[in-house]
This record gives C-alpha cells, sequence and structure tokens, in this order.
C-alpha cells in the first residue's frame, strides 16, 4: 500500500501540475488556489483508490496500461478531496488532516491581508469554489485517464451515480442535522449514500468497468462493497468521537462537537436513561471542553452503543468477506481485498 499511495500522490500532483499550467495566465489569485488544490489532494490512506484498482484486477490480472489505470483510481480521490472541502464547511470544522481546514485557511490570510468584507464569507467561498474545481476535475482525470474509451464511458456512467449519491447523501446529513433528530434507519441511510457506496462499493464497480465486467460481476462485487463499506463508515462514526487527534487529526469528539447524528450517536440515544440521552442530545452541535467530550463519551459507552457498533463492524465485514467467497475473482484480486478490508474496518483508535 505504501508504493501504491505513493503512486496515486504522483497522478494526482502530476494532474494538478497540468492545470496549474492551464491557469496560470489568471494569476496570483488562480496560484493560491490551485495551492489549496495541492494541499487537499495531499495524504490519506486512498482506500477508493485501492478499490478501484483491485475492481480492475478482480476481473482481469492483466493491466495494459498502469499509469492510465492508476490515473482512473486517483479521480476517486479528487471526488473524495472535493466532498472533504465542502463538508468541512457545512460542518464548520477548523481542522483536516491536522492542518486548518480550506475555508479557515483562506479566512485566515483575508484577515492578515485586511482586505474588505467577511473574511469568513471569503473562506466559505473559496472552499465552495475548490470542492467544486475538484469535482470537475475528478470527471475530466477519469474521462482522460488514457484507457479505451468506449471503456471509459461505461465506467464514467458509474461514476456519474457516485457523485449524485455523494451529493445527495451530504444532503440527507445536512437535514438529519438541521432537525436535530434522527433514528438508527435514517442514521444508516446517511451513511450509506454519503460515504460506504462511494469509498467500497463505487470505485469496484469503476474499476471492473474499465476492466469490462458485464453488469453480472458488478452485481456480485457489490454483496462485498456495500456492507464494507458500511463498516468503513461504522469505524469512522467511531474514531469521530473516540478517536486519537493525533491520529485522526480532529479535535478530540470533533463528531460530538459538530452535532452529527451518526448511527452511534443513535443508537446512544435510544438506549441511553433519560437524563444521559437528554445531557448527550442537547451537547450535540455546541462547543465542548475535554471534560465534557470525556463526560459524554462515558454516556455512550454505559449505553451499550460503542459495544454496538462494535459488533456492526464485525457482523458487515463477515458478511462482505462471505459474499467475496462466492465471487469469481482472481485470486490475487481476492486475497488483496481481504487485506484491504482489514485495514479499512481496524484501524486504530
Amino acid at each position: 500500500m505504501e508504493a501504491f499511495r505513493a503512486s496515486i500522490q504522483a497522478a494526482l500532483d502530476g494532474y494538478v501540475d497540468e492545470q496549474a499550467a492551464r491557469l496560470e495566465p489568471l494569476g496570483e489569485d488562480a496560484a493560491r488556489l490551485l495551492q489549496a488544490a495541492r494541499t487537499a489532494v495531499s495524504g490519506g490512506k486512498r482506500f477508493r483508490a485501492a478499490f478501484c484498482w483491485w475492481g480492475f484486477q478482480a476481473v482481469t490480472a492483466q493491466v495494459p496500461d498502469e499509469p492510465a489505470l492508476l490515473r482512473a483510481a486517483a479521480a476517486h480521490e479528487l471526488l473524495h478531496a472535493s466532498a472533504l472541502v465542502h463538508d468541512d464547511v457545512m460542518d464548520a470544522s477548523d481542522t483536516r488532516r491536522g492542518h486548518p481546514a480550506t475555508h479557515k485557511a483562506f479566512e485566515t490570510r483575508h484577515r492578515e491581508q485586511g482586505w474588505r468584507g467577511d473574511p469568513e464569507q471569503y473562506g466559505a467561498a473559496a472552499a465552495i469554489l475548490l470542492g467544486d474545481l475538484l469535482l470537475c476535475w475528478s470527471d475530466e482525470l477519469l474521462r482522460r485517464c488514457g484507457l479505451d474509451t468506449d471503456v471509459v464511458r461505461r465506467a464514467l456512467d458509474r461514476f456519474d451515480t457516485t457523485r449524485s449519491e455523494v451529493i445527495t447523501g451530504q444532503f440527507l446529513d445536512v437535514s438529519v442535522q438541521a432537525r436535530g433528530a434522527s433514528d438508527v434507519e435514517q442514521a444508516m441511510r446517511v451513511l450509506r449514500y454519503k460515504s460506504a457506496k462511494y469509498s467500497v462499493e463505487r470505485p469496484l464497480h469503476v474499476g471492473a468497468s474499465l476492466a469490462g465486467g458485464d453488469d453480472a460481476v458488478l452485481d456480485a462485487l457489490s454483496g462485498f462493497g456495500l456492507p464494507l463499506g458500511e463498516a468503513f463508515q461504522l469505524r469512522d462514526d467511531l474514531l469521530g468521537v473516540f478517536g486519537d487527534p493525533a491520529v485522526t487529526g480532529k479535535p478530540a469528539g470533533d463528531d460530538l462537537t459538530e452535532g452529527k447524528r451518526t448511527v452511534l450517536v443513535a443508537l446512544a440515544l435510544e438506549a441511553a436513561p433519560g437524563a444521559d440521552a437528554e445531557r448527550l442530545d442537547s451537547s450535540l452541535g455546541r462547543p465542548l471542553s475535554d471534560t465534557e467530550v470525556d463526560a459524554l463519551r462515558r454516556v455512550i459507552d454505559d449505553s451499550g452503543a460503542h459495544a454496538e457498533v462494535e459488533r456492526r463492524i464485525g457482523v458487515l465485514t463477515t458478511q462482505a468477506l462471505t459474499a467475496l467467497d462466492g465471487v469469481d475473482v482472481t485470486p490475487r484480486a481476492r486475497a488483496v481485498l481481504r487485506e484491504l478490508a482489514a485495514a479499512a474496518t481496524q484501524r486504530v483508535i
């Protein structure tokens, strides 16, 4: 994975270089936006790119053009970067991977330069535009990856579906938070469409499509990809509450201060005693001290929600691996997909 991540980073850096050369005549402001793009596409586990790559090799072990397939896989990381930049604006997150979130970085520059207008509005506008730009680039990079035009066109159909699901899933999340209430079923729907499908299932579909896989192959891969994507996001939900900031790059209990109505929170609200449930519910979406975060963590633990999410991760992972055993894929792809499943679901809290 280290070598693969380095190859994906090189593909992304090369693509941003191309865009920088194209946009150079636009001057210093455009250059700053391009630098923010470089930051946005740097780092990360590269799971989405990996699932695209191994979706291809699930169909055939022969990769006719590795650089072209790397670019196609890297398109998923541009989509992911777009979603993160927009997500940070909507959640009013200050940090991303240990650095200032895009909107905060542009807001700070506005303040430092003493420009006119509202620094926060400028930062939000810059981040929205950067997220839009990354979204456009994701389509362009896949479309121009260099693989056969006909198979790319078919893969783009899957990629179009992916982007629509992510954006609509994000709106479901925003709406749930605005209402200030959700049950486990609603939380699972948000999880599925905002994250799970575009993290595993859809990248597998794009990769398999690029290899010429038919609908039957893609449907079979869904039996592995969807439950694994759900387990992957459930692990993220745990990290958002119990994760070490040194590992996650986010403040302690960040999902609580952002008011995220995750499956973890929905389970806790359903199972906790009345006073504890009310305390958790009223605390969501407001600034919290470390002491308050620790107290809410205890509420979640005592309710059994933490243990229940761990149980669900195990069940979904087993379901995914069992489905994979029944899919006709190359032996090497089967082995690596099992390894990726472990890496995606067993991240350290």
